[in-house]
């Protein structure tokens, strides 16, 4: 039987809330059609858990279904589910007051019950629906409750204030989401654009989601095409997952042509259950050479993605990491697209950042062939957690790997492996950093190390020198770099004898005069082979680190750091400039060999001569006179 229909306003002042849904609340459109098949989602959902203790309700339909339905000659687009349906009460009440929500209700009385399972729901907010308003101009519902065939419901409006409701035969139980499209979004009548949103949003539905095109001839042999996968990996246990499945899912999600490194899947138990699903790619993703690189994992809902890339989920050092983390704990504000920060959202991503680096450490320990290839394409990102995570500094120190002299070419050193071998007496971790092992495992600097049998770690990445210092210490060891003023007791002027100072001081003056790019020049026991060594204050940048800044386009010309030159009062060379200039202090050869002593401390730190003609010149001549 048909009542004519009554016309109602809505109880709350939706014209303006309305506004805000339809133009500000969601900032994609598309988001439409995931509120209106998540809500259906939910309706089957409530239904086959009521039916449990109430089998009559089913009404011999257990076939769990949500229709798509394209008539393009109305202008209509129908989201359609066989679910619990709605009576007039309910239907004035969830669809007639804003942010009222039949879901959070439902949810608060299965919550009073126990020994039954839950369903999954996340339609908990009672706006998702109104988000039809921002592609709709009429929005008409019908359905009917089950177990209650005569009770057919329509509910239609514009979205302006008002509602007419009227009673309306219908067959099936369930719900049926009317959209009369606005003329500029005709767009979402092509099946091909509903193909892709259904994709993006809400493949992992557990219920088929069938596409059904109005007018169109279908021959009785032909199927419904399910436009959904319905495979969340993430949902299952970890023994019912192949490899082949995982490997498929994550080329899927990265646009990577390899399998993954590492698998992380497991699920969290405890005050907040949520589900993780993260792989460790093989090598440096595509997007971080070409493209706009997105931190974070797919954050899903019950099956519903909610963002595509939740930052705050995993901190910008780990974000190689691709996958799923599925919550239905997580407060989300009303349009369900960002999180709010809140106590839950911090165990989440302390568990999942735990995760992931135990997951490295476990393939340092029992992979490594396959860790160093990890480490040699994304151990550059990984080192930035030295200076954004406190709270996990060591723990990423632990997954590094260094070159250090005394370690073969080809093969790493952990700082683990570097503290265990320290000869007894030494107390410091010590590094050189600079661009290549060849410049560096040569370097004076490491003379008095070499001497003592103290390794040096040889710091080959850019991004090393920056991030180490963030360290200070592992293990109880001081980190030091070796080539500062203060890096050991063993440089200081201190160990020198008094009469070699003596002899000394006024060839130094005569050095600090004539080489004012320095800013300061002091006697030396670091060197045991070589003349002169340059080395940074404390503080100052260092060379290597200023030719990287100048490299990126971050340094300047004329900014650079000024040097401490430090001679070695017992090498030859030395020895016989400092006799000429007592013999005679203005000697043009005095200068030169002075200025050939700079600019061989230049060469071994890698840094240029800045007189290049100059330099071969003098070396030439030194050259043919030795002959």
């Amino acid at each position: 039987m048909t009542v004519s229909a009554e016309k109602m306003e809505f109880k709350t002042e939706l014209k303006q809330l309305l506004y805000l849904i339809t133009h500000s609340l969601y900032s994609n459109k598309e988001i439409f059609l995931r509120e209106l098949i998540s809500n259906a989602g939910d309706a089957i959902n409530k239904i086959r858990y009521d039916s449990l203790d109430h089998q009559e309700i089913l009404e011999g339909n257990k076939d769990w279904k949500i229709k798509i339905i394209i008539n393009k000659e109305l202008g209509t687009l129908t989201i359609s589910d066989n679910g619990i349906g709605m009576s007039r009460e309910t239907v004035i009440e969830n669809l007639g007051t804003i942010a009222r929500s039949g879901t959070k209700n439902f949810l608060e009385r299965v919550k009073a019950q126990e020994g039954k399972t839950k369903p999954e729901l996340i339609g908990q907010f009672g706006v998702g629906f109104y988000s039809a308003f921002m592609v709709a101009d009429k929005v008409e519902v019908l359905s009917r409750m089950a177990g209650k065939p005569e009770d057919g419901i329509c509910w239609v409006s514009d979205g302006q204030g008002e509602f007419t409701i009227e009673s309306r035969a219908k067959n099936e139980r369930g719900t049926d989401v009317i959209l009369y499209l606005k003329p500029e979004e005709k767009d979402f009548l092509e099946s091909y654009k509903l193909r892709s949103i259904i994709r993006k949003f809400s493949d992992f539905i557990e219920h088929p989601i069938l596409l059904e095109v109005a007018g169109e001839a279908k021959k009785p042999e032909d199927k419904d095409e399910i436009l959904n996968s319905q495979k969340a990996l993430w949902l299952r246990g970890k023994s019912e997952v192949t490899q082949e499945e995982y490997d498929n899912f994550y080329k899927q999600i990265s646009n990577d042509f390899q399998e993954p490194a590492k698998v992380i899947h497991y699920t969290a138990e405890g005050m907040n259950e949520f589900r993780v699903l993260l792989f460790i790619p093989q090598t440096l993703p595509m997007e971080f050479q070409f493209g706009e690189v997105k931190v974070g994992p797919r954050l899903y809902v019950q099956r519903v993605l909610i963002m595509d890339n939740c930052e705050q989920l995993l901190p910008p050092y780990l974000r190689f990491v691709k996958g799923v983390v599925d919550c239905a704990d997580l407060p989300l504000n009303i349009s369900r697209e960002i999180l709010q920060q809140n106590p839950v959202l911090e165990r989440i991503r302390k568990d999942v950042v735990g995760s992931i680096l135990k997951a490295l450490k476990d393939m340092k320990k029992s992979e490594p062939e396959k860790y160093i290839k990890f480490f040699s394409e994304m151990g550059s990102i990984l080192k930035e957690g030295l200076r954004m995570d406190f709270e996990n500094r060591e723990k990423v120190a632990d997954l590094l790997l260094f070159n250090s002299w005394k370690t073969p070419a080809d093969k790493n050193i952990t700082l683990e492996e570097y503290v265990s071998s320290m000869p007894e007496g030494q107390s410091e971790i010590y590094y050189l950093a600079g661009e290549t092992r060849a410049q560096l495992e040569y370097s004076p600097l490491l003379e008095v190390y070499k001497s003592k049998q103290q390794d040096v770690l040889l710091l080959l990445d850019p991004i090393d020198e920056f991030s180490l210092p963030y360290l200070q210490e592992y293990k109880g060891k001081k980190l030091k770099a070796v080539d500062r003023v203060d890096s050991t007791k063993a440089d200081s002027e201190s160990e020198i004898l008094e009469a070699t100072k003596s002899r000394y001081n006024a060839f130094v003056e005569y050095l600090k005069g004539k080489l004012d790019s320095l800013s300061d020049v002091k006697l030396t026991s670091r060197l045991k082979e070589s003349p002169v060594v340059l080395v940074t204050e404390s503080g100052g940048f260092s060379a290597s680190q200023e030719r990287f800044l100048r490299k990126i386009g971050r340094g300047q010309e004329g900014m650079e750091s000024k040097r401490v030159m430090e001679i070695n009062p017992e090498h030859t060379l030395v020895q016989k400039l400092r006799d000429l200039h007592e013999e005679k202090s203005d000697s043009p050869k005095l200068l030169e060999g002075v200025q050939t002593l700079y600019d061989l401390a230049l060469l071994a730190e890698g840094s240029k001569v800045h007189d290049l003609g100059g330099f071969m010149k003098r070396v030439q001549e030194a050259v043919l006179k030795g002959l």
